[in-house]
């Protein structure tokens, strides 16, 4: 198997894979083409049901459409994050309790936590899929909820060959939820999560995933391996 050639985050992030993917910028809250059938479940309504204000913050939102439609449906004091590499491509006033950050998820942190987390098909451009993860769940408040669409065939060794049961036994290990059927990862409450990979890249040229779409090809070395060959 010949050794995938790896880009760093900035130049994937400038890859015709990253910057022309479509996947998640028209999607709403209901319907067919939607967050509820795609998360399986309402966030509006989760989000209502909480006491207090309730906070979303949703990684690779594309245009906002979800966001947008749920802040008219939500309290005044809601706080609604979106975050995407490139924003809405037609810009629009944002209502009251919608902020929309157009930075790249690989570096960006919030300065709170948020009652939910979603990442509705980002992770399949995202080079360092696992780091994000796991930087995600510190964002998270004690009873919030993180869901993720993950494709473990994504996750890769350094020469190119499937760590994909690795990694979603290390997220199992960390308390998250995997549901193959649907390819989804979900974690309850906010907390600090290690796991034992170390990023080394990623690979644009990987081919189209589950979804039929081209995805990128994240490369990891297992950290466990490294410390014992190092001993």
């Amino acid at each position: 198997m010949p050794k995938p050639s790896l880009l760093s985050t900035g130049e994937l992030e400038r890859s015709s894979v990253v910057a022309n993917n479509t996947m998640n910028r028209e999607r709403g809250l209901a319907g067919v083409n939607s967050y509820a059938r795609e998360l399986g479940f309402d966030p509006v309504a989760r989000l209502a049901a909480l006491p207090g204000a309730p906070s979303w913050l949703d990684l690779c939102s594309g245009e906002g459409r979800a966001l947008r439609e749920a802040a008219s449906a939500l309290p005044g004091n809601a706080v609604l994050t979106g975050v995407d590499l490139v924003g809405p491509l037609v810009p629009l006033p944002a209502p009251p309790t919608l902020t929309e950050v157009v930075a790249s998820v690989s570096s960006w942190a919030p300065a709170r936590t948020y009652d939910l987390i979603t990442c509705v098909h980002g992770l399949h451009y995202v080079g360092d899929q696992l780091g994000l993860l796991a930087r995600a769940a510190s964002w998270l408040a004690p009873d919030g909820l993180l869901a993720a669409h993950f494709d473990p065939e994504s996750i890769r060794w350094a020469d190119g060959s499937a760590a994909g049961r690795a990694a979603v036994s290390a997220l199992r290990s960390a308390g998250f939820r995997y549901s193959p059927r649907h390819h989804r990862l979900t974690l309850e409450g906010g907390c600090e999560v290690t796991l034992p990979f170390r990023y080394l890249g990623a690979d644009p040229a990987a081919g189209p995933n589950y979804t039929g779409q081209p995805a990128v090809g994240s490369h990891y070395a297992d950290v466990r391996f490294s410390a014992l060959a190092g001993a």
